[in-house]
């Protein structure tokens, strides 16, 4: 009993506690209804590297998407019309398939005809025969692996040929009734020349040219021996050399006949030899003197006759020159004479033959061979071995990948067959014209996947050069306006695990500026323009006091901006600056 008192009591007590706890009076519940103290909003000084960047949302994709076209006929007649052989219609035997290609791949197959894949900047528009030149030709050799020439020559022909072996195709040749048509222009060609030989010996054998045309004959004959007598002239006659020998001879005689008379001279005129002494007192009589003028005078002749010898000889000398002049000159007259007559004969037969009435058939025949070797010319132009506008697409890069076929086996040829794109990915994506300004090829970017991963890539284009695929409608220039946007284009630095992406949407930020290092930066709200219209930040000290430092602001980047204090040392990290007074 006294327990159930005592718990009785306990209930009461409690409960007036708890009402009691609960009851405020008035200035009770205005303090609680009191806003509390103003206090400042700080935000740390942090020293970190600032980097500005433009987020774009864009899509994976292959990079350079290009539509295939064929620039002509695959197979066919060569130099003919229509579609295909016999002027059948370009039918797809094997579509394109999508995945990879590479260089000399069979693209497609059209008429059973191959359509190869060769690397080339240039791209294919006509049919390359023998004798064709061009880049296309020096284009095309260089993917055979043969001299570069620009000139579809033997050597290429060869090179052509082997390549289609190599795969299993014949290249394209000549059918019969082309072989035909070059047979019969051929003997035109022939006929025409045999019948403008025969009216050409009619002309020349009628009796109104035949007189005229002897003639000409016997001109032509004459002069051909006055050049010849004038080329064989000799510079002495044998009867002039005849002289000069012998007048040469009596030089030589007076020669002797002097030096005869010198030593004769010379002799009388050495002393008579000493007597020697003898032992008898007889004297031995001296040497009578020698009589020499009779030497002198011989030897004057002597010299005399051989200065008369030697002024006959170049007296003839002269002579002869004089009488080879004198008959160069009647050879050469002859010669001219000889010219004149020929040519006066040419003029005389040209005008008979040119009022001759085979002339005008003659004329005729010619202008018929010119005609009839023209024709045979121009089809040999088309004519051999040949490489047909369809069978070769020349693409920019290989390896690359047929991304879609735009027909199917049975379809006709009408436009494009396929679009192929590089082996490479890329990010095409769009941003805000203001934003595009700030954009340079080479900036660095990054994307994260929906799974947040983050992958490095470049940004390789902006404007017009980064639209994968044109609009219709587009001039293709790019309009200068602060409105709109404004594709770009990334290339992935990896392509490590893209291949699952490709489709897929990205967020990518492109890195428009970022500082050298680490530097200070505080939020932009920290900074303030004073009256003087410096910067300045204010730095929170304890309690709520404040000091004011004047700071040098330079990159700004997610909210954060880059400070340096006019004074150093006036702020660092880990400082707190006012965001904030409230």
């Amino acid at each position: 009993m006294l327990a159930l008192v005592v718990a009785g009591v306990l209930v009461v007590a409690g409960a007036g506690w708890v009402v009691g706890s609960r009851l405020r009076s008035p200035a009770e519940e205005a303090a609680a209804r009191r806003p509390p103290t103003p206090s400042l909003v700080t935000a740390p000084v942090e020293r970190r590297k600032l980097t500005s960047t433009v987020t774009v949302s864009g899509t994976l994709s292959y990079g350079s998407p290009l539509p295939v076209t064929l620039a002509g006929t695959v197979g066919g007649t060569i130099g003919g019309t229509g579609g295909g052989p016999n002027g059948s219609p370009q039918r797809v035997t094997k579509a394109p398939d999508p995945g990879p290609i590479r260089e000399g791949d069979v693209l497609m197959q059209v008429n059973g005809r191959p359509v190869f894949a060769l690397r080339g900047k240039r791209p294919m528009y006509r049919t390359l025969v023998p004798g064709t030149q061009g880049d296309d030709v020096k284009q095309l050799q260089r993917a055979l692996r043969v001299k570069a020439t620009g000139v579809f020559d033997a050597a290429t022909v060869a090179a052509v040929k082997r390549w289609y072996d190599k795969r299993g195709y014949q290249a394209q040749e000549p059918d019969l009734e082309s072989r035909k048509s070059l047979q019969q222009l051929r003997q035109a060609v022939q006929t025409a020349e045999e019948t403008l030989a025969a009216d050409r010996k009619a002309l020349d054998e009628g009796l109104d040219v035949r007189p005229l045309r002897l003639r000409h004959d016997n001109a032509r004959r004459d002069l051909k021996a006055a050049e010849k007598a004038l080329a064989e002239a000799p510079e002495v006659t044998p009867e002039q050399e005849t002289q000069l020998a012998s007048l040469r001879r009596a030089v030589r005689t007076a020669e002797e006949q002097v030096l005869a008379a010198e030593q004769a001279l010379a002799e009388a005129r050495k002393p008579a030899p000493t007597p020697t002494t003898t032992t008898t007192a007889t004297p031995a009589p001296a040497p009578s003197p020698v009589d020499t003028s009779l030497l002198e005078t011989k030897l004057a002749n002597a010299r005399q006759d051989l200065d008369e010898a030697r002024q006959a000889v170049a007296a003839y000398e002269e002579q002869i020159g004089v009488d080879r002049d004198k008959r160069l000159d009647e050879l050469r007259k002859a010669v001219r004479t000889a010219k004149e007559a020929e040519a006066t004969a040419a003029q005389a037969l040209n005008r008979a033959r040119k009022v001759s009435p085979l002339r005008m058939k003659v004329t005729h025949s010619r202008a018929n061979l010119a005609d009839a070797r023209t024709m045979l010319a121009e089809f040999r132009k088309t004519y051999g071995v040949s490489v047909p506008a369809g069978e070769i697409v020349f693409l920019p890069k290989l390896p690359a990948r047929i991304d879609k076929a735009e027909v199917k086996p049975g379809d006709t040829i009408e436009g494009k067959v396929a679009t192929v794109t590089s082996s490479a990915f890329a990010v095409s994506a769009s941003v805000d014209a203001k934003e595009a300004k700030l954009l340079r090829p080479g900036q660095e970017a990054s994307m994260e996947t929906m799974d947040g991963t983050q992958l490095p890539a470049t940004l390789t284009a902006t404007g017009e050069e980064a639209r994968l695929t044109p609009e219709e409608g587009e001039s293709g220039e790019e309009e200068e306006s602060d409105t709109g946007s404004v594709p770009v284009l990334l290339t992935p630095e990896s392509a490590k695990a893209l291949k699952s992406l490709v489709g897929s949407a990205l967020t990518v930020r492109i890195s428009v500026g970022s500082t050298e290092g680490e530097v200070l930066s505080v939020p932009v709200a920290a900074v303030v323009t004073s009256a003087d219209g410096r910067p300045r930040v204010r730095v929170a000290l304890d309690g709520d006091r404040t000091r004011e430092v004047e700071v040098r602001t330079g990159l700004t980047a997610d909210g954060d901006v880059e400070v340096t204090p006019v004074r150093a040392g006036q702020i660092k990290e880990g400082d707190r600056v006012v965001v904030s007074d409230a």
